[in-house]
């Protein structure tokens, strides 16, 4: 029923603001939800807001960057970290000590034996290291390759090594095996990534740069399950029912190691509102094939070798873990953590706010979350909650002083909302204090008055929260006409007609747009008008108002404007020129937001034109002279405008056109004089001449010669 009466209340408040012009800013969508911060919340895959897992520090190594993780069965964990080649162990109880410090820089793969030896990776220019139960470290194999990225013991307790820049993976049995008569599986690709075995003995391995997944049998033959459209697989992880997931990369750790800094922030659009952002329209789903701008992308390989994509992102992912119902991300957006369950529905778990997580181990009912930039060990569990969390939106640009109207959210349990404005894009001391709101699900927000604006919830026990809608009105700017295009003489323009729209909708007083209609401006068309002089200008409004216009004129010599037209809703007029006596005049448009706003407070812009020459009169041509020479003569003609002129022509007995310059060679004065010889070839020759001025007038003369 609450529900009920929220929508109800929302779709009144909606129809009433129509004409206020008071905008609502939605936060109804996961994506909109996901641009905030979070400390213990989670957001399932409907973008429902709830408490998450309590997440704990476990160990901070003090090294930059975690390389790789393992696990062993007595359910201790072990992370090879970067750029001193410590290897660290966290026993159960959380206690951590430095077990191996090795010359190389990274340590870059592990894998744990049945009886408890550790072998651990380095890089660049490594080795394989083998650490016994009681601590001692030696050389167990070393492949002269630049990278190992990875290691994996097969149930034969043979070690599948994986390496670069040079691909193989060499199967070692045993201390100081020769490299090559170890080789198991050589390739043409650069780098072996990640390697995986599964329960019958499968290995498989992860390339880069052709983002190859190759399965191995145990008797070594080779089978691709999968050719991904980005260059990297990165990290396998095979699930308790047989399905094989693999993260793809577009960007290669091989060639960039992991130096990154943490993903930057989801930028907040720029951009000058406008009737379509108002309402925050439902975007266009991107297809989860669509690999544009994709960083990051898991597919599911079923057991039948079926492979589908079930996450596709732009955000950087490092870490998978399969779990009963999907699969675990580690992401440096924020540090957080998704989930993407198997309908391929992503769901943020929980935020670390760390540079990236790195490394995601599960050892019996808890996840143990590895962070670079810096290097700590995180751990949570599914079923303990934290008892609250804060959800805190990111900050919202009203794109002006805005006064802040009134908040409606959908929850249920213990839910407080607060709110805050200022005047800075990030927030600091110069804005106001979290003030909470007081009410049952809608509230008077007291915030005051600016152009920021960002609201935090508390969530405790088992609340949740799903949908915030916030109003505000922003003050009113001026509108801005940013330019003026005068057109040539006699050319008008038109009105290119709009689709028809259902006559119901136009008188309701909604947005057609509600309707799925999208109104776009249609540019007008140009038209042939005797004596017009067409204007067309651009003009903007930072509230989105409607605007209408106004032109004044005078002449270049009055001071001052008198009106021509007003009440004009397109940005564009014709001026019809034959109304007007000829002289140079100067054209001002005045640009307003009285249809968008109270009569008081409604804002104008003006701009004015170039001088426009309006000249209806057309040149004057008259015969000065003509001279016989033999069988030929030769005119001569005067042209004269009030303008300039452009253009002269004749023709004989009413043929061709045939250009005629001047006398002086050029025709671009006032005044003018042209010479025609012709050959009297037929008893009665007429001679027309016609002069263009510049405003696209025309002056006709004609002559008649006899022999």
């Amino acid at each position: 029923m609450r529900k009920i009466l929220l929508f109800t209340v929302l779709i009144f408040f909606y129809v009433n603001i129509q004409a206020n012009e008071t905008k609502i800013w939605k936060i109804n969508s996961k994506e909109e939800i996901l641009r905030g911060r979070f400390n213990g919340i989670s957001v399932n895959e409907n973008g429902v807001i709830t408490l998450a897992p309590e997440l704990r520090k476990v160990f901070d190594t003090e090294q930059p960057y975690v390389w790789s993780s393992a696990s062993d069965p007595g359910g201790n964990l072990y992370l090879g970290t970067g750029s001193e080649g410590k290897l660290f162990k966290i026993d159960r109880n959380g206690n951590a000590k430095l077990i191996a410090d090795f010359p190389e820089l990274n340590v870059t793969a592990i894998a744990i034996s049945k009886n408890g030896d550790v072998f651990a990776a380095t890089s660049p220019d490594g080795k394989v290291y083998k650490i016994s139960a009681d601590g001692k470290s030696e050389v167990y194999f070393e492949p002269k390759q630049k990278y190992i990225w990875a290691l994996s013991l097969l149930p034969d307790g043979s070690l599948a090594v994986g390496t670069g820049e040079k691909a193989n993976i060499y199967l070692v049995r045993q201390p100081k095996s020769d490299p090559e008569r170890s080789i198991f599986f050589k390739t043409n690709v650069s780098h072996i990534m990640c390697l995986a075995v599964d329960s019958n003995g499968n290995l498989y391995a992860g390339t880069d740069p052709e983002g190859l997944l190759i399965k191995i049998s145990p008797q070594g033959k080779p089978f691709a399950l999968l050719d991904s459209e980005l260059r990297e697989i990165h990290d396998i992880s095979i699930s308790s029912d047989g399905s094989i997931y693999a993260l793809a990369l577009s960007d290669s750790i091989a060639n960039a190691p992991k130096t990154q800094s943490p993903e930057p922030e989801r930028p907040q659009e720029k951009l000058i509102p406008t009737p379509e952002t108002t309402l925050s329209q439902e975007k266009p789903t991107k297809s989860r094939y669509d690999f544009n701008n994709t960083k990051s992308a898991i597919y599911k390989i079923s057991p039948d070798g079926t492979s589908v994509v079930i996450w596709n992102s732009n955000l950087s992912a490092f870490s998978i873990i399969a779990t009963s119902n999907g699969v675990l991300v580690g992401t440096s957006d924020k540090g957080r953590i998704y989930s993407v369950n198997k309908m391929a529905e992503e769901s943020l778990v929980l935020e670390t706010g760390e540079g990236q997580i790195s490394k995601l181990v599960s050892i019996e009912s808890k996840i143990f979350a590895l962070s670079s930039n810096q290097a700590k060990v995180f751990v949570f569990s599914e079923n303990q909650k934290v008892t609250e969390g804060k959800y805190e939106s990111h900050v919202f640009d009203a794109k002006g002083m805005a006064s802040w109207g009134r908040i409606w959210w959908q929850s249920s349990g213990n839910v407080t909302i607060q709110t805050r404005s200022g005047n800075t894009e990030k927030p600091d001391d110069t804005w106001s204090e979290w003030g909470t709101v007081t009410g049952n699900y809608s509230a008077q927000i007291q915030s005051p008055k600016a152009r920021f604006f960002q609201l935090r919830a508390i969530l405790r026990a088992t609340a949740t929260l799903n949908e915030i809608y916030v109003s505000y009105l922003t003050s009113n700017i001026a509108p801005e006409i940013l330019s003026i295009e005068v057109l040539p003489p006699n050319v008008g323009l038109a009105t290119n007609p709009l689709p028809p729209i259902d006559p119901n909708i136009e008188s309701s007083g909604l947005d057609p747009q509600t309707f799925g209609i999208q109104i776009q401006a249609v540019p007008p068309r140009r038209i042939y008008q005797r004596g017009a002089r067409a204007l067309q200008w651009i003009a903007e409004d930072r509230n989105a108002d409607k605007l209408t216009y106004a032109i004044y004129y005078k002449e270049i010599n009055d001071s001052e404007f008198k009106l021509l037209a007003k009440d004009i809703t397109e940005n564009f007029y014709t001026i019809d020129g034959l109304s007007l006596p000829d002289g140079r005049y100067i054209f001002k448009i005045v640009a307003s937001d009285s249809a968008s706003n109270p009569i008081n407070q409604s804002l104008t812009a003006e701009r004015v034109t170039e001088v426009i020459e309006i000249d209806n009169s057309p040149p004057i041509i008259k015969e000065i002279s003509r001279q016989a020479i033999g069988n030929k003569v030769r005119l001569i003609f005067e042209a004269t405008d009030s303008s300039y002129l452009t253009k002269a022509e004749y023709s004989v007995n009413g043929g061709k056109w045939e250009k005629i310059h001047p006398e002086d060679g050029i025709t671009d004065s006032p005044k003018e004089r042209y010479v025609i010889e012709l050959s009297l070839e037929a008893s009665e020759t007429i001679v027309t001449l016609r002069v263009f001025d510049s405003n696209g007038n025309i002056g006709n003369a004609k002559a008649s010669l006899r022999r």
